[in-house]
């Protein structure tokens, strides 16, 4: 890995004390809006393209993990880059995440732009030191001098019947460390535009995927298609307009808010649903500025109900919006239990759309106050 990170540097000409800024200076963000839908694509797909093209434009960029190469990624993400890009820059690692992400980040440190794959990111927790300690504290200690561009992604979540130790949703515990970046998209366009940009910042980011919709199709826009494109960090996107209750969500649970809102429609409820995007930094403009239309807040998430990103999201508003609340705020999230293996029990601990429908019926009055079939906090 020395060698490797010594060759690219040497051959880029670029030295450690510059590269602060000529990573600052090649960060490009598209800040338009997109509507014209002219094909599908999968998540997958979305994920793979991102990463193919930002490896195309910076020989800086590298990938590393195991199974990215020879069996073409654990989820087949990385499908092709092997061939096109050689062993030097698709590295095949051992069972050893903190050994890989370890290494990651010290290429970070001198320039390089790695890209960690976990398998799923349960694993990270053996990596946990690496990207809490160093790759999220080095610029603040160093006073700015050292910059670490780094990108830890893979599935993040609940799957299906894999059981308590690969169930677990991360997107709060990341998103707790100040230093990180932390992403969660939803869409083909999420995905794309997000890991783009994360990929080009020059903080280390946290990217949160979700195995479940990896397989998804979603309408995507000659726009999301071009090479250039990406999304900035820290925008939330409103899904649907609507006038009685905002609903935020990320990753997958942004699909089941969607058909949630379908149905309160049909009972005269006109649901907001607002896609966070980015974990961190949280976009509260744009979820205070919803909730002061709506008057009432659902807040819907997998993960865990203390501490978790709707509690945060909650605090929020009653610190800058509580006199434009109408309703108590509601929580829709994950049991608060380690995930049950068996599948009757795993659904009843993860939100379904029902629970999300009767939550958001609670705060428009339109249902006596119930417990909910997954748990609510």
């Amino acid at each position: 890995m020395a060698g490797l990170i010594n060759r690219k540097l040497a051959t880029r000409g670029i030295s450690a004390l510059n590269m602060n800024q000529f990573l600052l200076g090649s960060r490009v963000f598209a800040s338009r809006n997109f509507s014209s839908a002219t094909k599908e694509m999968t998540v997958r797909d979305a994920l793979n393209s991102a990463l193919d093209e930002e490896m195309s434009a910076d020989p800086k960029v590298f990938v590393m993990g195991e199974e990215v190469g020879e069996y073409q990624g654990a989820y087949k993400i990385t499908k092709g880059l092997l061939n096109k890009y050689g062993p030097q820059r698709v590295l095949d690692t051992p069972i050893t995440e903190a050994g890989f992400a370890g290494m990651g980040v010290g290429a970070a440190y001198h320039g390089l732009k790695p890209v960690i794959e976990f398998m799923t990111f349960n694993f990270s927790m053996q990596a946990i030191d690496h990207i809490i300690n160093s790759a999220a504290k080095s610029n603040y200690m160093s006073a700015g001098q050292i910059s670490v561009p780094i990108v830890f992604r893979g599935p993040n979540g609940a799957a299906a019947g894999v059981g308590a130790q690969h169930s677990q949703c991360y997107a709060a515990w990341f998103g707790a460390c100040p230093g990180l970046k932390v992403l969660a998209p939803y869409s083909s366009e999420d995905a794309r535009g997000l890991l783009k940009a994360a990929i080009r910042d020059p903080d280390p980011v946290v990217f949160l995927e979700n195995e479940l919709l990896y397989g998804e199709s979603f309408p995507v826009s000659a726009e999301v298609l071009d090479s250039s494109f990406s999304l900035p960090i820290g925008k939330a996107k409103i899904e649907r307009e609507g006038k009685d209750i905002t609903i935020t969500a990320f990753s997958k649970m942004v699909g089941s808010a969607l058909k949630a809102a379908e149905i309160l429609a049909k009972e005269g409820i006109s649901a907001e649903v607002i896609n966070l995007r980015s974990i961190r930094p949280l976009d509260r403009s744009t979820i205070n500025a919803s909730v002061r239309k709506t008057n009432r807040l659902l807040t819907v998430e997998e993960g865990f109900p203390q501490h978790g990103v709707g509690a945060e999201i909650c605090a929020s508003v009653v610190e800058e919006s509580f006199e434009y609340l109408d309703a108590p705020v509601e929580r829709i999230s994950g049991a608060d239990v380690p995930m049950p293996y068996a599948a009757n029990l795993e659904r009843m601990a993860v939100p379904q759309i029902e629970d999300i429908v009767r939550g958001a019926k609670r705060a428009c009055y339109r249902a006596a106050k119930s417990v909910p079939m997954a748990a609510t906090a």
